[in-house]
């Protein structure tokens, strides 16, 4: 059976994981993590080459690796100072950790925001589309609208499909509107596309009227 998205935990990683030929040193990882936090900045990296890379059967959007840093991740922010590895743990990871760490942020509620608030404005500075579209997905709930709107806008301007960004319609307001309308007539004004989805969101705002922020 397939979980869906909104049903992943870290409980349902874990279980997931267990079929992966890695589990076992994914088990001794999580110990050295408890015992010593600061133990993750070597494990993190290395989960890849023992957990495999593959897509994890039943969890969509998940691959082993991906999952078994998310498993790791959230060892580590129950243990005492582990906060404060995380923004090493982003810093140095490559691109396949630093989408670990955002999607795992989605699934970790408790999370505090120190760690990722900055990683999350980070992402969004970025041009890697898949970390511009990973900042966006549920963790987004923790940016504050004028990220968060920008965050929208960037993804237009990169070709980022809007169906990445987490309760698009629930969130989207007058400010938003502006926004993307200024940017329609700019794009226009140089005989440049806009985007159909932006275009349609744009559309649907302006037929429903005032949206309260």
């Amino acid at each position: 059976m397939t979980t869906t998205a909104d049903d992943i935990t870290i409980e349902v990683l874990r279980g997931a994981l267990s079929d992966v030929p890695g589990r076992d040193w994914l088990a001794d990882a999580e110990a050295a993590v408890r015992k010593e936090p600061a133990a993750v900045g070597r494990l993190f990296p290395a989960a890849g080459r023992h957990t495999g890379r593959e897509e994890l059967p039943g969890v969509p959007g998940w691959t082993a690796d991906a999952a078994a840093r998310a498993v790791l991740l959230a060892t580590l922010l129950g243990t005492p100072g582990g906060t404060g590895e995380v923004a090493e743990l982003y810093r140095y990871g490559d691109s396949r950790e630093k989408l670990a760490i955002l999607h795992a942020c989605s699934i970790l509620p408790d999370a505090p925001d120190e760690p990722v608030l900055p990683l999350l404005r980070d992402a969004l500075r970025t041009n890697d589309t898949r970390l511009v579209a990973a900042a966006l997905g549920p963790v987004a709930d923790r940016l504050d609208d004028d990220t968060w709107r920008q965050g929208v806008l960037k993804c237009v301007f990169m070709g980022v499909p809007l169906t990445a960004v987490h309760a698009l319609r629930d969130r989207a307001d007058d400010a938003l509107a502006d926004m993307l309308a200024a940017l329609a007539e700019e794009r226009a004004a140089a005989g440049r596309d806009f985007p159909p989805d932006a275009d349609a969101l744009l559309t649907e705002l302006r037929r429903r009227g005032p949206v309260s922020s």
